[in-house]
């Protein structure tokens, strides 16, 4: 009895064995495998919202904003793509822009009552919610730079005019010559607003003025979600064309014209910047999210197509959630804007009716 139980045990060993080094020596089936975690990152990215009408755009003209917009996000997505952060992807993405005479920032900005350029811009980093931010500079080739530094390099969050430029000057940036911002285009549409003010005794036009609504556009942002699952916005601007007193729109107010958290999303704004601070746009559509339980679409479209509408205002923005989803949302005739996912998708248009 002993000895048959002895080997019916031996039997159970050898059988046992069998069956561990066949399951450690057959391959796995493919729906026995761990799926690798999908990367999940993504850019968005506007130059301004406006009448942009596609019969008033040449094809060349069409094709050359569509090749810049083109090639800031491409620039953007690669950073983001080799692992580096969303203020990085932000910062570059701009930057692109900023140094285009194309839109209405850096180097192709408009021009106040008094002919100069004056610049604004913010940043915002949704793992910390710090944020940054300069307006009425008149000398920063790159403003968005200067903003992050604000935020990075100084105990404030916005910087203004001289004080902003004392700053830049002790970070030790190249202070431009006000001639690098020249663009005939942009004087040109000023001599336009000045002259229709002579028939009006000099008095200046008001921003209800279509010409004046309908110069506006051109402001420049991006939001941004990278792969650590951190989010970031930026916006840049050269305000309205024939701004006098120092007017400073919503660009670089925190919360209007920029706004980002990890817990929810980024945004990034352009239109009419007197609404759009009144409405605190960008948050607004945070908070939407946060305590309200609406996707980035469903407050983008509350936002955009109610709220800033119901006080007389207009514009769009750009926002992308903490789970890669995006937003392109404006009540205008078009916004200049593209986006690219994680999965390298490309989607540049200008028109609403795209």
């Amino acid at each position: 009895m002993g000895k048959t139980l002895t080997y019916f045990f031996a039997i159970f060993l050898l059988i046992g064995c069998k069956n561990e080094e066949k399951s450690t020596s057959e391959p796995l089936k493919t729906s026995e495998r761990p799926l690798k975690k999908k990367e999940n990152f993504g850019i968005v990215i506007h130059g301004g919202a406006g009448t942009i009408l596609k019969k008033n755009m040449s094809d060349s003209l069409e094709d050359a904003y569509k090749a810049k917009l083109k090639e800031a996000i491409s620039e953007g997505y690669e950073i983001l793509k080799n692992g580096g952060t969303s203020l990085d992807a932000v910062t570059h993405t701009i930057n692109l822009m900023e140094d285009s005479p194309l839109f209405n920032a850096g180097k192709g900005a408009v021009f106040t009552h008094e002919g100069f350029n004056e610049l604004d811009a913010s940043i915002m980093d949704g793992k910390t919610l710090n944020a940054g931010a300069v307006a009425g500079v008149k000398h920063i080739k790159n403003p968005i730079n200067l903003a992050r530094d604000v935020m990075q390099k100084s105990e404030h969050v916005m910087l203004y005019g001289n004080g902003a430029e004392e700053f830049a000057r002790s970070l030790e940036y190249k202070m431009m010559d006000t001639s690098y911002f020249y663009t005939q285009n942009r004087y040109e549409s000023l001599q336009r607003v000045l002259e229709k003010e002579k028939t009006k005794e000099g008095k200046q036009i008001s921003f209800e003025d279509p010409f004046i609504k309908n110069s506006k556009f051109g402001t420049v942002g991006c939001a941004a979600l990278d792969k650590q699952g951190n989010l970031a916005a930026g916006t840049s601007t050269g305000g309205m064309t024939n701004k006098s007193w120092n007017r400073i729109g919503d660009a670089p107010i925190i919360g209007a014209g920029t706004y980002a958290n990890n817990a929810t999303c980024a945004v990034s704004s352009t239109g009419w910047g007197e609404y759009f601070i009144r409405a605190v746009v960008a948050y607004d559509i945070s908070a939407m999210m946060e305590y309200k339980g609406m996707t980035l679409q469903e407050a983008a479209k509350e936002v955009i197509q109610k709220k800033v509408p119901a006080l007389g205002g207009d514009g769009g923005i750009v926002a992308i959630d903490k789970d890669g989803n995006v937003a392109m949302e404006f009540n205008t005739a078009g916004m200049y804007r593209a986006t690219m996912n994680a999965e390298g998708e490309l989607i540049i248009k200008i028109y609403k009716e795209e």
